[in-house]
This record gives structure tokens, C-alpha cells and sequence, in this order.
């Protein structure tokens, strides 16, 4: 069965506008110069994977996926899910566009952006707008050409959403963040739809190409040692530790259906330092250190992150917050605490 869309004109526009931003950061990456030390470029292919809500009378999404020379681990993900047909949920629909891309060389930085609009059947409606630059090895000049293009894009809001990003991706087992430049702006409407949709659009755009750009400057990078490597895995875990223990967005995803499973853990790289994450149980409040254990018994020994160790993930992150729904409270925040999984009820 194919997907069948929102019949919202705002949902219809949204989601052409992400899939336009989805297009261009798949060329963009596409079309990255140079290799390593000079060698010749690496050939990435984006590999199609769509998925279906409920056999897509719900919708669905389409997520573009690349790893190998280049990349650890790329997705490139639009979806929309509405409920048109369900007159007892107040969500009318949901249309986002949610990009990971964990390059392969150590001294690349990663990156996460989202956006997303969310309606109710009411015609109300806000968007979410995040992104973040998140290296295993910090650079002072990617760091600063990546918050130069956000505050130029966001304007008067750069200050209170590089605020909230900070305290979202604050990680406080490990006295450290997620990354090194943070922005996160929620339930965001103004008075001016058509503005809105266009700050939207002009921020992705502007997010990707400094992105671009960053990815760029590293092309002529050496090759990469293995002390370098060993410090990207060991970020890596970070990641995926922060991503499986206090992301609010991936928990209230996972709660909502399971219908996708390997790609709402598309933001997870290749692969972690297991016997590292395992480490880190004591420093975790309860229950939040049953959820590690599980996690950590989830993974195999040398630590690779396939699409079935996902779901099993997902499995276990979902089971663990139905029988301690409690410890939601312990996940990460920002100022507003958005309503996604209620939404989807």
C-alpha cells in the first residue's frame, strides 16, 4: 500500500519544504571534494528505505541512508504522520525532517538537524527547530563558521534557543554535552504562518550548508591514527549513550509506534565501546541504571550498531519506560515540554 498524505494545505506545504531540504543535503554531501591526504573521492551512495504508518493510512517517510569510506553512518529522513481519518485524536498531523550524518574520519565533526511542523485538527501549530555540531575532536574555526550561520539564519531567536540546546544536550552522569554548539527551538508560531514557514526553510538551508562547508575544509585531512580513532569511538559511545538514555525526542518516538524502529536509531553511529558504556552504570540515578545494564546486554561484545541491534534497542527502551514511565522526568528538557506523545493518543 503507498502512503497516503495530511489533507492539510500547511501539512502539504511543510512536508515539501522538508523534502526539499532532505534533497539538498543528500547533494550537498553528494557532492563533497577531495579525499583524505589528496586521494581521489570516496564513492557514497544514498540507499531509499521507506516505511509505513499502519500500512501508510497513516503516512509513513522516506530516509536516505549512506555509510562506507565516507560516512560511519548518514540518514536523511522526511516522514509524515497524520490521522485525517481519526476523529478522536486531536493531532491532525506531523510532517519533520530529521538528519544525522556521523562522518567517517575522526577529525570530521558530526551533525543533527531537526525540523519539524506539528498541527492540530484545531488548525493550531507550531514547529521545532534543532540542530547541532557534534565532533569527537573539537575544532575552535568549525565551531565558530557553524554558529556564525545560526545566528545569522535565527536573528533575535539565536540567544534563547542556543540557551535551551545547551541545557537540552547537557548530559549530567558525565559533566559534559553532547556537542559543541547547540540550538533548539520549540513550539515555535508567530502571528505570520507564511513567515514562519520561511524562517523554517532559510534556517535548514542555512544549517546544511555551513555543515557543507565544514565537511569541506576537513577534505585534505591526513589520514587518521589510531589514537584519533580510538577517541572517535569513545565518542561515539557518548553519543549513543545520550541519545538512548536522555533523548526526549527518540524516547517519545519510540513510544509512539514501532513501526520504524531502525530508523528513528539512524542517529546511532556504526559502532561503540561497549565495556566503556557499561562503565557508566554507577554514575546514572535508578532506574536509570537498569536501562543501561540492559542496554549495554543488548549490544554485541565487539560493539556494532546493525539494524537489528536497533530494534532490539528500541525494544528495551520502550519496555523500560512502560514499566517506569517515572523516569521520563529524568530525560532531558528544554524550556517547553512538548506534548508528542499525548499528540499521538
Amino acid at each position: 500500500m503507498s502512503m497516503v498524505f495530511a489533507t492539510s494545505p500547511r501539512a502539504r506545504t511543510a512536508l515539501r519544504m522538508v523534502e526539499g531540504l532532505q534533497a539538498q543535503f543528500r547533494d550537498a554531501l553528494l557532492g563533497l571534494p577531495g579525499g583524505v591526504a589528496g586521494a581521489p573521492p570516496a564513492a557514497t551512495t544514498f540507499t531509499p528505505t521507506t516505511w509505513l504508518r499502519d500500512a501508510g493510512r497513516h503516512g509513513g517517510g522516506v530516509r536516505f541512508g549512506a555509510e562506507g569510506a565516507r560516512f560511519n553512518r548518514a540518514s536523511l529522513n522526511t516522514s509524515q504522520v497524520h490521522y485525517d481519518d481519526d476523529p478522536q485524536r486531536p493531532l491532525g498531523s506531523a510532517s519533520a525532517l530529521s538528519c544525522i550524518v556521523h562522518p567517517a574520519h575522526p577529525l570530521s565533526p558530526s551533525l543533527h538537524l531537526h525540523i519539524s511542523w506539528t498541527e492540530q485538527k484545531s488548525g493550531e501549530g507550531y514547529w521545532r527547530v534543532m540542530a547541532d555540531l557534534n565532533p569527537s575532536h573539537p575544532d575552535a574555526a568549525d565551531r565558530e563558521r557553524f554558529l556564525a550561520a545560526l545566528r545569522a539564519a535565527a536573528g533575535p531567536l539565536f540567544p534563547a534557543a542556543a540557551a535551551q540546546g545547551d541545557r537540552y544536550f547537557h548530559i549530567p552522569a558525565l559533566a559534559r554535552h553532547r556537542g559543541v554548539a547547540h540550538f533548539y527551538l520549540e513550539q515555535f508560531a508567530t502571528a505570520d504562518a507564511a513567515q514562519d514557514l520561511a524562517f523554517a526553510e532559510g534556517f535548514g538551508r542555512a544549517a546544511i550548508a555551513a555543515y557543507a562547508s565544514i565537511l569541506a575544509a576537513h577534505a585534505g585531512d591526513p589520514p587518521p591514527t589510531a589514537a584519533e580513532r580510538q577517541k572517535q569511538l569513545e565518542y561515539h559511545t557518548v553519543y549513543l549513550f545520550q541519545v538512548l538514555t536522555l533523548d526526549r525526542g527518540t524516547t517519545s518516538g519510540l513510544l509512539v509506534h514501532d513501526q520504524n524502529d531502525a530508523g528513528i536509531l539512524g542517529s546511532l553511529p556504526a559502532r561503540v565501546d561497549r565495556a566503556l558504556l557499561a562503565s557508566w552504570e554507577p554514575k546514572l540515578p535508578k532506574p536509570q541504571d537498569e536501562l543501561l545494564r540492559a542496554l549495554a546486554a543488548t549490544l554485541p561484545a565487539d560493539g556494532a550498531v546493525e539494524d537489528a541491534t536497533k530494534v532490539a534497542l528500541c525494544r528495551v527502551v520502550r519496555a523500560h519506560y512502560q514499566a517506569h514511565p517515572e523516569a521520563l522526568e529524568l530525560q532531558a528538557r528544554g524550556d517547553v515540554l512538548p506534548p508528542t506523545v499525548a499528540n499521538h493518543r
